[in-house]
């Protein structure tokens, strides 16, 4: 078995444990003092929400109250501007006048919140709101502000503001035409004693409008109204592409098309060419009171024919058809009115609400409030602060005892915290602290053994020799050399140790060609090798790998396993010196050193670079060395900023690998 040369802490890089992992924030200090600084935070916000929402709520629904109006005029201003135009261009100017008039800021951004217009003067604009007041979409009207902001006239059922007529606005010089023609008829109905009047429609299309909301009057006239009810060209041309589109719906839903009428009807039109009946081509909207009035047209229904498929009417079928005509106008207005918009109104300078009033019962309230989170605030900071100071007062009085020369202790781990740690890492410390001073005194006790084994051998052959019962022959003095040159290599090897153990061991780096040392450390041990019977080879390593490092501590290093490795292999087996590159390409250069001795056991694995450790508890030198052996290579290894480690298989061999940082690869 083989007896292994060892360090001085037992905490080689066989024994290295990986530290703990971070500690998540919820089993933390950290985390417990920021859930307590929350609950406090939280019943401070809690209690001062409270007041402000009782002492606030009466004066926000009074201002809310007023500002509804308003808000719902800009609404529909803005609304009428994004029927009648199809980008946001140029708006700003309505945008300023409208914060003129109700003096507070309007400001509108598309959806992802990019600025279109803003009447902010500052030269930095306050930020705007999370949430929008309104959204402006001609296509898609908010029915509550539309009503407001039109003074009841109300939206469309199908929620698309009557105002974006798109491909139905009338050309100028088609207006001025069927103007003429309104006030012709208008001229023929006073003339026959029917007050009437010539109302211009969103489209720009003129219908005669007839004082009382009785159309009927006017069928005993001579004066025809069905000379407006003709669509123009272009209004035509707009609704057999509604009409197409309304289809082209139905047909995915696997129901029959429909022709639309001149009043987006659909069935029988001849209830749309009675005459004085006619349709618009938008949506009827009634005007405002007091003068009840017929639903407003703003194009004349088509003199033709009934449509050539007529759907079974149904309920089901109508609500289809309406749903599909619905979202056929919406795609054909979308190219002719402005993209949806997000609308902000709010005041020029911050909230304008009427201020808080510190009256005594507010005061009473502020000050109760005050206390009570002060309470809680007290009562949670001495509750986290004797959990915290507990732990640590018994961490102190540990310290303290152990200061005084009293034997170390443990102190209780409370937890898996900060200070529950900070224990374990004391207990850690103490344990380990009382591990050394172990370890200083079987030193103490090794080396004086050591020394006295060839001290005592000196000593006893000098009085032999002083009794004359031994001769000084050349014999005799070769055995007092041999012992005087093993005392010699204990101490070296002590002083080497201690250098190491100071920091103060000296190297002398230079560029080392790793496969000529190794060759180097073979020949020295070559005799030796071949007087036990054992092959010492050293195998083909990559040519020209090269590192920086002092060669004789090198040669130190490599010479002891290798001296180790000879020791402990038997007759007829294989000692391989090797080196070579890290797999991981860093530029480590591995040295190993290999053996087919008899290896050893896994329980003194971990113990094999103490110092003056043997397997065999004998603490024979003549088959154990002095025990500083390894020791010695870890500490010159770590020296050069590489490492060392073991492994073996008993009764098989064992293997020592270097790891040393290498220089970059030169030629062949």
């Amino acid at each position: 078995m083989r007896r292994a040369r060892g360090g001085n802490d037992g905490s080689g890089s066989l024994r290295e444990t990986p530290g703990r992992a971070r500690l998540p924030l919820r089993r933390s200090l950290l985390g417990r003092l920021l859930a307590v600084s929350a609950l406090v935070a939280a019943c401070s916000v809690a209690a001062t929400a409270w007041i402000a929402v009782q002492t606030t709520s009466g004066a926000i629904k009074q201002e809310q109250g007023q500002n509804l109006t308003a808000d719902a005029r800009i609404y529909d201003t803005l609304l009428d501007y994004s029927a009648r135009n199809p980008t946001w261009d140029g708006v700003g100017a309505t945008v300023r006048e409208l914060a003129r008039e109700s003096g507070r800021r309007v400001a509108l951004t598309t959806q992802g919140r990019q600025p279109l217009a803003d009447s902010a003067t500052a030269a930095t604009a306050p930020a705007l709101p999370p949430q929008a007041s309104a959204v402006v979409d001609p296509l898609s009207v908010d029915t509550v502000l539309a009503a407001r902001g039109t003074d009841g006239q109300g939206t469309a059922a199908d929620r698309i503001d009557p105002r974006a007529v798109g491909p139905f606005r009338l050309s100028a010089a088609d207006g001025r035409t069927l103007r003429r023609t309104a006030d012709d008829k208008v001229e023929c109905l006073n003339r026959a004693g029917i007050a009437s009047d010539v109302v211009v429609g969103a489209s720009g299309r003129p219908r005669v409008q007839i004082v009382g909301n009785d159309p009927e009057r006017a069928l005993g006239t001579r004066c025809d109204l069905a000379a407006l009810d003709t669509p123009t060209r272009s209004e035509q041309k707009a609704l057999d592409a509604l009409t197409e589109l309304a289809d082209a719906c139905l047909k995915r839903q696997g129901r029959e098309g429909v022709q639309l009428n001149s009043d987006l009807s659909w069935g029988d039109p001849a209830s749309s060419t009675v005459p004085g009946e006619t349709g618009p081509l938008v949506p009827r909207v009634p005007l405002p009171a007091p003068a009840p009035v017929p639903t407003p047209r703003d194009a004349p229904a088509e003199d033709a024919a009934p449509s050539v498929v007529t759907p079974e009417r149904t309920g089901e079928n109508d609500r289809a058809i309406a749903s599909c005509v619905s979202a056929a106008r919406s795609e054909q207005l979308s190219s002719y009115v402005a993209s949806p918009a997000l609308l902000f109104i709010g005041d020029e300078g911050g909230a304008t609400l009427p201020g808080f009033d510190l009256s005594p019962a507010n005061t009473a309230r502020i000050a109760g409030a005050a206390a009570l989170v002060l309470a809680l605030t007290v009562g949670a900071s001495v509750f986290a602060g004797a959990r915290l100071v507990r732990p640590l007062h018994a961490l102190t009085g540990a310290a303290q005892r152990m200061r005084d020369g009293e034997q170390p202790e443990s102190v209780p781990v409370s937890g898996d915290d900060e200070v529950g740690r900070l224990a374990a890492a004391f207990n850690d410390m103490s344990a380990h602290r009382a591990r050394l001073e172990e370890q200083r005194k079987a030193m103490v006790s090794d080396v004086a053994h050591e020394l006295r084994t060839p001290l005592s051998n000196i000593r006893g052959w000098l009085e032999a020799a002083q009794d004359g019962l031994a001769d000084p022959d050349p014999a005799f003095v070769s055995s007092l050399l041999e012992e005087a040159v093993l005392l010699q290599h204990i101490i070296d090897d002590l002083q080497d140790l201690a250098a190491a153990d100071a920091g103060v061991l000296r190297l002398h780096p230079e560029s080392v060609e790793i496969r000529e040392l190794l060759s180097q450390v073979a020949a020295a041990h070559q005799a030796r090798a071949e007087n036990a019977g054992v092959t010492l080879a050293v195998t083909a390593t990559a040519p020209g790998r090269a590192l920086r490092a002092d060669p004789v501590r090198l040669r130190q290093a490599v010479g002891n396993l290798v001296s180790n490795a000879v020791r402990h292999t038997p007759e007829g087996g294989r000692v391989t010196l090797r080196a070579y590159a890290h797999e991981e390409g860093d530029g480590t250069v591995l040295v190993e050193v290999a053996d087919t001795g008899s290896g050893i056991p896994p329980e003194d694995l971990p113990h094999v670079f103490d110092r003056f450790w043997r397997a065999e508890k004998s603490r024979s030198r003549r088959t154990g060395g002095s025990g500083l052996g390894l020791a010695i290579v870890r500490k010159l290894v770590e020296a050069h900023g590489g490492t060392v480690d073991a492994t073996s298989v008993e009764g098989e061999g064992s293997t020592f690998v270097l790891r040393l940082p290498g220089t970059t690869p030169s030629g062949p």
